[in-house]
């Protein structure tokens, strides 16, 4: 519809988008703005028949997460755009219809977090250029609905936590596959998702008052469970943000006892070697005049030497002779790292196992092997994956081997010996693309589903 007139509006007016399902957003009208701006969270861009699109959630009504609405739009641009600050945000761009008053018009808007601004959306020039005029002495000149009333219009389109869980994906990477994934699978059944960056939560600790703040000072509240995705580089502090969320009473995926735990090796194997789990031979030593001792306590070269604090197969050597064996491991402690000397299963021919554990049961497994010259399986580090049938004393190795630790989900590797199956290692975010991609299986939906069965459980208990 054209508009024929100019529309008189104020310094702040009620609209409708109603082709995103939002009867009602309060929006700031401001001249001095030249693009125009909606609230929006979960952001992404996806293609679909050749033409690209873009999901997103928003919350309409300022301070009020209980309301969601899940919105998609087709991708119009992608647009830099300047803050008043100064910082530069690159924003995807959606063309909608906008209803003020009796007045409908379509205008561009750029999807961004408004969460530390006082208004959901953001009226600029472009969209009233030609078309509306400013009373800056003036408010609500098409009309004035009360917070309640607004919840009212969102009867037909809302998620609230009664029709559905409120799930954190607690995490550093919001693109990362893994992340991007449990976020589709949790809305797909329901769920409200929010990714929450780790290293944009700060905490109060009082005795009295004991709150985890997100950045613009928004105080986070009433999740029902969180999916911790901590990188290792951020766990000390992802561990305490997740334990804040613990004692909101939030369920979470996996504790941060257990995913502390998994991040020690050395702390993991001795946990295992307690309860005779089978696990390569292994030695640990402070200082270099052992160097010999270590080697021939795990069988003598070729060894292993591994870093305590490595991930994806990063730090992680072989020392194909005792000489060469020593020179390692007296390097890595001249630089005061520790590290661990296992044996050298050369049986395995650079094979291992990843099972992928949910609630003591193995719901995937597949085969990993080394690229030519290496012996690293890591998929990585350029290893390639098939879909496998473990064992049964596979399968209750990988279970034990999680529950030990007290991980809910866990990647647990393991290689084929001579002697047996053995415990690599045991991963807290084990990620999904991989098994996805090489299993066919939906993990994500499995760990929903496994947070809905905790939920269910934790509240008929509480009745």
């Amino acid at each position: 519809m054209q508009i024929t007139q100019k529309l008189i509006i104020g310094k702040e007016e009620w609209c409708e988008l109603s082709a995103l399902h939002l009867p009602a957003v309060k929006a700031r009208i401001d001249s001095g703005a030249r693009t125009s701006a909606l609230h929006a969270e979960n952001i992404q861009i996806y293609s679909t028949r050749g033409e690209k699109w873009v999901r997103f959630d928003v919350n309409p009504i300022q301070k009020d997460r209980k309301i969601t609405v899940h919105c998609r739009a087709p991708l119009a641009d992608e647009r830099d755009v300047k803050s008043s600050s100064g910082h530069t945000e690159r924003r995807p761009v959606i063309e909608t219809a906008i209803r003020i008053g009796n007045v409908i018009q379509n205008i561009q808007l750029t999807l961004t977090n408004r969460d530390a601004l006082g208004y959901r959306m953001l009226l600029g020039r472009e969209a009233m250029q030609g078309r509306m005029l400013i009373d800056p002495e003036k408010s609500f000149t098409q009309g004035m609905l009360s917070d309640i009333e607004a919840r009212q219009f969102y009867r037909d389109h809302v998620i609230s936590s009664e029709s559905g869980l409120k799930i954190a994906v607690l995490a550093s990477d919001r693109e990362l596959y893994s992340n991007k994934r449990l976020m589709d699978a949790g809305r797909q059944r329901g769920h409200t998702m929010r990714f929450i960056n780790i290293q944009h939560c700060y905490m109060n600790i009082s005795s009295g008052d004991q709150e985890i703040h997100y950045r613009g000072g928004e105080i986070l509240r009433q999740f029902d469970a969180v999916i911790p995705r901590i990188r290792p580089a951020v766990t000390f502090y992802g561990c305490a943000v997740l334990r804040q969320f613990e004692i909101s009473g939030a369920y979470c995926l996996n504790g941060a006892v257990g995913i502390t735990r998994s991040r020690d090796k050395l702390r993991t194997l001795q946990m295992l070697a307690q309860k005779s789990i089978p696990m390569p031979n292994t030695s640990f030593a402070h200082s270099p005049q052992e160097t010999s001792e270590l080697i021939k306590m795990v069988g003598g070269a070729p060894v292993v030497v591994k870093l305590l604090e490595g991930t994806q197969g990063v730090g992680v050597v072989l020392g194909e002779t005792t000489k060469a064996a020593e020179s390692l491991i007296n390097a890595f402690k001249s630089l005061k790292a520790n590290i661990l000397v296992q044996e050298f299963v050369k049986e395995a021919d650079g094979k291992d196992l990843r099972c992928f554990v949910i609630d003591d049961k193995v719901v995937a497994s597949m085969q990993r092997v080394a690229p030519e010259g290496d012996f690293r399986a890591n998929i990585h580090r350029g290893g390639s994956a098939t879909e496998i049938k473990i064992t049964a004393e596979e399968r209750k190795i990988a279970i034990q081997s999680a529950k030990i630790v007290g991980l809910k989900v866990a990647g647990v590797d393991i290689i084929r010996s001579a002697s047996g199956p053995k415990v690599l290692e045991i991963n807290s975010s084990p990620g999904l693309e991989g098994i996805e991609s090489t299993t066919g299986d939906d993990i994500a939906g499995q760990m929903i589903i496994a947070i809905e069965r905790a939920v269910a459980k934790k509240r008929a208990k509480a009745e």
